[in-house]
């Protein structure tokens, strides 16, 4: 069975999400993608601490939001037989000093959170903060990092592989990272095994939705960054149907970009529940499932050869089953 990306649809005009179907091409890299240029200056000391356990709360609070609704789909599942039974999130703290050998906590860590169920295969939703030195060679690669290697981050990232064919793979990631600037970053975007044109234009709605109502000029740069971002260079095809990937935000107002960043993260929930609950209890074939374990290669490929998230929690001495949770169970290549 192939295993190649569908044709590109576009929407007809006036349609809301602005997509419904995959790209068949990746778009160019658009220069307002790179930092800006004069970034805003950071607060005293004691506010910019203030800033930074404020973010570490919310990534947290998302992270047990996701949880708790993750779970209930599990509880609400009436599909066909499977061996699991209904998911719960294991968790799991870590320390970064730790896994360098060094004192506890010195530098940070996070909480690991993997649920395996019956509509979830598995799903690993990861909160961390941070904080050290960044190394000489990943120096010039971060904003503010090669006058200043210090660093802090805090951030949430989720990965979902349901069990179901029809129920579509997805990802979401918001942080926030200071060295001699700060700066917020993100997104969402789907991955399915078919791409479904309703799933499409509803998951894009919810995001459009939330970024008009910070900037109407969000979703059409933050969409096509995705577009571009991922995009899988060795096979000219994309990983799934999009959705919004966002960087380097930084508009002179810390609240004003912190409140957008908070808005994705409730937007994905909003986007993707409703797909999930409207599949997950559709019967699949063997001949489904064999594909579906096929397209997950695309995901595996995508996130080791290209994926920064990855490359930053590596080079920055991360969890590595922590950074690796975001690779499916079970795949397979023809």
């Amino acid at each position: 069975m192939p295993t190649s990306a569908p044709t590109a649809h576009r929407p007809a005009a006036g349609e809301p999400s602005g997509r419904t179907g995959p790209i068949a091409a990746q778009p160019p890299r658009d220069p307002a993608w790179a930092p800006v240029a004069a970034p805003t200056e950071l607060p005293a000391a004691a506010a910019l601490e203030a800033r930074k356990d404020e973010a570490k709360r919310w990534f947290e609070a998302l992270r047990d939001q996701i949880c708790a609704a993750f779970e209930a789909i599990e509880d609400a599942y009436a599909g066909p037989s499977v061996a699991a039974g209904a998911g719960r999130f294991v968790r799991g703290p870590w320390d970064r000093a730790t896994l360098a050998g060094k004192p506890a906590g010195t530098e940070g860590g996070g909480v690991t959170a993997t649920l395996r169920g019956r509509v979830f295969e598995k799903v690993g939703v990861n909160v961390s903060t941070v904080f050290g030195e960044f190394s000489p060679e990943f120096r010039k690669e971060i904003p503010g990092a090669a006058e200043d290697p210090r660093f802090w981050a805090s951030g949430i990232s989720l990965v979902a592989h349901p069990r179901n064919p029809h129920v579509p793979p997805v990802h979401m990631n918001t942080r926030h990272i200071v060295t001699r600037r700060a700066w917020f970053g993100g997104g969402a975007d789907l991955n399915p095994i078919r791409p479904d044109v309703q799933d499409t234009a509803e998951f894009h709605a919810a995001l459009r939705s939330a970024c008009d109502a910070h900037d109407p000029a969000f979703y059409e740069r933050y969409a096509q960054w995705c577009d571009h971002y991922f995009w899988l260079k060795h096979r000219e095809e994309p990983r799934g149907v999009g959705g919004i990937f966002y960087d380097y935000l930084d508009r002179g107002d810390w609240r004003r970009d912190f409140a957008f960043t908070q808005d994705v993260g409730r937007a994905f929930l909003k986007a993707y529940l409703p797909i999930v609950e409207r599949h997950m209890n559709r019967p699949w074939t063997e001949a489904e499932r064999a594909h579906q374990l096929q397209r997950r290669g695309r995901y595996v490929e995508y996130n080791l050869l290209y994926d920064r998230g990855t490359r930053f929690g590596l080079m920055t001495g991360g969890n590595v089953e922590a950074i690796l949770m975001s690779l499916p169970p079970e795949v397979t290549w023809p």
